[in-house]
């Protein structure tokens, strides 16, 4: 619209394009599969635990179930082999005889009596009778076993439920990030909200800018990570995620995005990925969560409509403009065209426009005035207040980009005129010129033609100088 691209026609929209492939999803789970480990895969058997930990739910169930019924079979199987073996199973309704173990019958009772020993129920009708050393020992080892075991997965179930990426759920991102004006400068705004009560202690956010380019020794870098300074400098990357806030990127000469306009955002192919980390007030476990924002994502000329609202004792968030933005009047130039224009068209900054010519006639004269300052009375030098004068007059009124070089070389009160603020170089040379009028339009008026000439044909001097003096400036210089 107009509105948004700060006057005149809008510029030509591109053909859309296909779905771009991330690198981080909204949803933060990065797009990367790793392939042809080749041996590295026993690195993960090394850290088991958290590759357990780190596997889907289904696989970890998968895992916590297979694991003890594999256990439980094997110490089962054990205490079958040992009544077995001992010929407890043909003898076990013999009250004379003392069993390993008693009232085992078969394969299942052997089963019941390790799950009643294991999960310390015991019923009190099959136990282990001191006629047995083997017994004793696998019951030791059964009790080491089933200890490591149920240490091991029941730790890793529980760290797998209270990791905080459920957390992570309720803190939220804009949909969308904008580009528009504030505080008088282009900024890079998306909002970030968080859905709970709980607080987020030490929240702290970070941008990352993924983009590919080419090095200028022809290296290609797919995914170039850049950092986007999201107020690192001045600690407004430190949040009180309270209520929803407005995360600005500044776009001056040191962003990333100094050559970014309007147009070129229709040919740009960049990922703004958006971390955003803090503690879980509830469990003190450390939460991140993650999005991103590809260039389709990224609206030129929008603002984001305010959420909060003053109620009777409360303040309100209605989370139901949370992603809504609306144009606002946005130059489409990039910063650096910015900066460019206001260069050329600022005439303090812009170049003297003067031409070689002009500044050759400058040099002339002032060597002229050089060597008249030297052939002049001394009662007529005393007489203009200082030798050199009519050079540094000359020379600071004769251009803008002169008037740095002679500032140092005037009077001390001239100095300080020409540093107020507002007073141009019109105004500066009139008021030197009122200041010197008297001595000088006394002083110049019946000089030859060819020193007033040389003296700039400006003011009037002294016309009663006696006539010896005029004869002896008529004989030196006509």
């Amino acid at each position: 619209s107009t509105s948004a691209s700060g006057g005149g026609l809008p510029p030509p929209r591109a053909a859309p394009r296909g779905k771009r492939q991330r690198f981080v999803d909204k949803n933060g789970r990065c797009n990367v599969q790793h392939g042809n480990l080749g041996g590295e895969t026993s690195r993960y058997l090394s850290d088991l635990f958290t590759t357990l930990v780190d596997l889907k739910w289904r696989w970890n169930l998968f895992i916590f179930i297979l694991t003890y019924t594999v256990a439980w079979l094997f110490m089962a199987s054990m205490w079958w082999v040992i009544a077995y073996m001992r010929g407890d199973l043909n003898k076990a309704h013999d009250d004379s005889y003392t069993p390993c173990v008693a009232n085992v019958y078969n394969f299942p009772s052997a089963f019941l009596f390790f799950i009643e020993t294991e999960a310390t129920i015991g019923y009190g009708y099959r136990y282990i009778t001191d006629k047995c050393p083997e017994g004793i020992i696998l019951f030791l080892f059964q009790s080491i076993l089933g200890s490591i075991v149920d240490a091991f997965l029941i730790g890793c179930m529980f760290i797998k439920m209270s990791q905080p990426k459920k957390r992570a759920e309720t803190l939220m991102f804009s949909e969308h990030a904008a580009i528009s004006m504030r505080d008088g400068k282009l900024t890079l705004m998306f909002r970030v909200g968080n859905l709970r009560n709980s607080h987020m202690v030490s929240a702290q956010i970070r941008c990352k800018l993924l983009k590919s380019r080419q090095t200028p020794e022809g290296e290609f870098l797919p995914l170039d990570q850049l950092e986007l300074d999201v107020g690192f400098s001045t600690g407004a990357d430190q949040l009180f995620l309270v209520s929803p806030l407005t995360i600005c990127h500044v776009i001056d000469s040191k962003s990333p995005f100094y050559d970014l306009s309007q147009r070129s955002m229709q040919t740009e192919q960049f990922e703004i990925v958006v971390i955003l980390e803090g503690i879980v007030e509830t469990t003190g476990m450390t939460c991140q969560a993650r999005t991103s924002y590809t260039e389709d994502e990224v609206l030129w000329g929008h603002r984001f409509f305010p959420v909060i609202s003053l109620e009777e004792g409360f303040f309100k968030v209605d989370y139901s403009q949370f992603h809504a933005t609306f144009e606002v009047p946005t130059p489409p130039y990039s910063v650096k065209e910015q900066e460019e224009m206001l260069l050329m068209s600022s005439p303090l900054i812009a170049p003297a426009v003067s031409n070689s010519k002009e500044r050759n006639n400058s040099v002339e004269c002032l060597d002229g005035l050089d060597e008249v300052g030297t052939k002049l009375p001394s009662k007529l030098q005393k007489i203009t207040g200082r030798e050199d004068f009519p050079k540094k007059l000359l020379r600071m009124s004769s251009t803008t980009s002169e008037k740095a070089y002679s500032m140092g070389d005037l009077p001390m009160k001239l100095q300080r005129i020409s540093s107020v603020p507002g007073n141009s170089e019109e105004k500066l040379v009139s008021k030197t010129t009122k200041m010197m009028s008297d001595p000088m339009s006394q002083s110049v008026a019946d000089l030859p033609p060819k020193l007033q000439k040389l003296s700039g044909g400006g003011g009037r001097m002294e016309g009663n100088l006696p006539p010896k003096l005029r004869k002896m400036n008529s004989d030196r210089f006509t």
